[in-house]
């Protein structure tokens, strides 16, 4: 009788992880995907979002684009401009951009990938507006 219970608990044990390693694949790929876009932005003056400038052939970029997609899903207050997209490209001299990843709000600037630093810039709830 024990051997079939824990018979029982390794099968479920396993299906559980196949199932959270099909997820995590499949939303892993999914962000991937989100990442890629290149959509035309138009960004509003009176905007309350974090402006975040990346490329999507930038491996910095690359490297925190998950971080920076699951704090907007929790904050909803990113703002994502491909700089490969070429419509997106006069931003570079409105928001004077030298490199990539930069985020942008009304009091602050940051460039780089510093997780904690771009937590900090992302904040929690953050309400900024861009002048």
């Amino acid at each position: 009788m024990k051997q079939k219970t824990f018979s029982r608990i390794i099968k479920i044990s396993l299906a559980i992880m196949v199932v959270v390693a099909i997820s995590t694949f499949i939303t892993h790929m999914y962000v991937n995907n989100v990442e890629k876009q290149r959509e035309s932005v138009q960004i509003s003056k009176e905007t309350n979002k974090v402006l975040f400038f990346y490329k999507d052939t930038c491996p910095s970029c690359q490297e925190i684009f998950h971080q920076v997609y699951w704090l907007n899903k929790k904050n909803d207050n990113i703002l994502f401009i491909n700089m490969n997209q070429p419509n997106n490209e006069k931003y570079i001299a409105e928001y004077q951009l030298q490199e990539v990843p930069t985020f942008i709000t009304n009091d602050d600037r940051y460039t780089g990938t510093d997780k904690e630093e771009i937590k900090k810039i992302v904040g929690e709830n953050n309400e900024t507006k861009i002048n």
